[in-house]
């Protein structure tokens, strides 16, 4: 069997929960495209650790009610589930907030979104 055949390992994907990791992660780079704002930083951890990526949603009464605010983030994490495998850095922390628009904005577009920001 060829390299060229092997399957290559994706990086496991976690959520990032704990309030401390949402404030260490905003004073790190940020950017901002369309209906997203994109804040990553690198971790201090474990060799273990660092093959992993973790990923935080969050969404401010802006963006709406409590359903809009809640389908924002589904949209997000729907969308970070299909390209945070092939672009994110295993050993990083990203957060993703929502911003106006993120629930109308076409599919398409808000995947160009995240991926330009990434």
């Amino acid at each position: 069997m060829t390299d060229a055949a092997l399957p290559i390992a994706k990086p496991k994907i976690t959520r990032i929960q704990k309030r401390v990791d949402f404030l260490a992660c905003a004073k790190g780079p940020h950017c901002a495209r369309g209906a997203v704002l994109v804040q990553a930083r690198a971790r201090d951890e474990s060799p273990s650790e660092t093959s992993t990526i973790r990923a935080g949603f969050t969404a401010t009464k802006r963006i709406g009610n409590a359903v809009a605010r809640n389908r924002a983030k589904r949209r997000l994490r729907e969308a970070a589930r299909q390209i945070l495998p092939d672009l994110a850095h295993p050993g990083f922390d990203y957060v993703f907030i929502a911003r106006g628009g993120v629930t109308t904005r076409p599919w398409p577009r808000l995947l160009d979104d995240m991926k330009s920001a990434l």
